[in-house]
């Protein structure tokens, strides 16, 4: 039986629908917080237990039986991925898998940089095999940046870094690979990224190609920023959080490009030309 959380997430709901493609349903199962929202899978034939990291004891009854967990990260605190580590090797699970972040680093100013290094830390000492996926920085963050931006005509941010923006999709597919082929991807994996390394302007210049609407790519600096997005409503310590990936990618952290990625896929990775291509002009 192999287990994923948060399944009905982007990443959870993907992993799932490829090992569907790979083994029986009858040997999937999914820890949800809302089983309701999982229906779909029961009918598939997929286990739906309610769990969640914060409760010990639904994780204890989500993972029963389970031969490998997959953690699909959640909050930016190692705490709760710990309690699903520790109910993870209560449940007998012979290897655990965690989806971290090729940026993952203890000194990075992007909270979840420091918890995805902790969780992986955590793992060592777990005492079970693991696997640590390094994802590269979903790319859906800057088809979020792009959708606004084309509505205003400008894309207003703090100085950024080139990213090397990674699809969902090849992820999940790359997660259902470790899942299934033993010994493809143990320990902490090279970085798992998209094939190039591009900044918001780059990511603009794209979007303006496709729809033939012009973009500025317009730099404030950060506090002017921060003030901004809190005039319209957003937290100062949300805004600040969001901060930190800029700060975080003015210093390279999600900038390196691997080989890994399309060495598993058996392809090239998922571009993001190809991405903004797929969700701006449908």
């Amino acid at each position: 039986m192999i287990i994923i959380t948060g399944a009905t997430g982007q990443l959870g709901r993907g992993v799932v629908e490829r090992l569907l493609t790979r083994l029986p349903a009858d040997r999937i199962g999914v820890s949800v917080r809302d089983p309701l929202k999982a229906q779909d899978l029961v009918d598939l034939g997929v286990r739906v237990r309610q769990g969640e990291f914060d409760d010990p004891a639904s994780l204890a009854h989500a993972f029963e039986g389970a031969s490998q967990v997959l953690i699909v990260s959640g909050p930016a605190d190692a705490r709760p991925h710990r309690t699903a580590i520790e109910a993870a090797t209560a449940a007998g699970a012979k290897r655990v898998l965690y989806t971290s972040h090729m940026g993952a680093n203890p000194a990075s100013p992007f909270v979840p940089m420091p918890s995805h290094a902790e969780t992986e830390q955590d793992l060592a000492a777990s005492g079970v095999a693991f696997t640590a996926l390094r994802n590269g920085f979903y790319a859906t963050t800057a088809v979020h940046f792009v959708r606004q931006a084309l509505q205003s005509g400008t894309l207003v941010a703090p100085e950024d870094g080139p990213v090397s923006w990674t699809a969902h999709a090849d992820l999940a597919e790359v997660a259902a690979v470790a899942l299934t082929e033993e010994g493809r991807l143990d320990g902490i994996t090279p970085p798992l990224t998209g094939p190039e390394s591009l900044d918001l302007a780059d990511a603009a210049a794209i979007a303006a190609d496709l729809t033939g609407r012009e973009i500025t790519r317009v730099t404030v600096p950060d506090e002017e920023w921060v003030a901004g997005m809190v005039s319209h409503g957003t937290p100062e310590q949300q805004a600040r959080f969001l901060l930190g990936m800029f700060e975080a990618s003015r210093k390279g952290e999600f900038a390196e490009v691997g080989p890994a990625l399309g060495e598993l896929l058996g392809r090239q990775p998922t571009t993001l030309r190809e991405l903004l291509a797929a969700t701006l002009t449908n």
